[in-house]
């Protein structure tokens, strides 16, 4: 996503996801954890998809983490790359990487968090080489 024409997506907000949305416009990741079972766990919601317990926190995450796998779009008029990152916390969320040479993306490539303003009050957390 280089393209600075391209339209960044707004994502529908809800009362279950609105701290996570408004880290974003902070510079913030926010994951949940669990207290009972202590496993972390994203998309953001508030039951535990491990252990079904409603006793989740949310966390800061350090916004570091690693390339599990990717795909580049090339057949588009501003080419993309879609991808899932394994944070540092041991979660693996699906998201883009951007500001990069799309040749030099690797699995196992270190990425940090790069929040893109929607300019709807939130952003949308990227990632780009570390």
């Amino acid at each position: 996503m280089s393209d600075k024409n391209v339209k960044v997506p707004v994502p529908e907000i809800n009362e279950e996801s609105r701290p996570f949305w408004d880290a974003t416009a902070e510079g913030k990741l926010l994951v949940k954890k669990c207290a009972d079972c202590g496993e972390y766990h994203y998309y953001p919601r508030s039951i535990c998809p491990f252990c079904m317990s409603d006793n989740t926190e949310w966390r800061q995450s350090t916004g570091k983490g690693t390339v599990y796998t990717y795909s580049v779009m090339r057949r588009s008029s501003s080419p993309y790359c879609i991808a899932y990152v394994t944070l540092d916390e041991g979660i693996t969320m699906m998201t883009s990487i951007i500001n990069v040479d799309f040749d030099k993306i690797k699995i196992g490539m270190e990425v940090h968090v790069s929040f893109v303003d929607t300019g709807e009050g939130c952003a949308l957390p990227y990632f780009t080489a570390a």
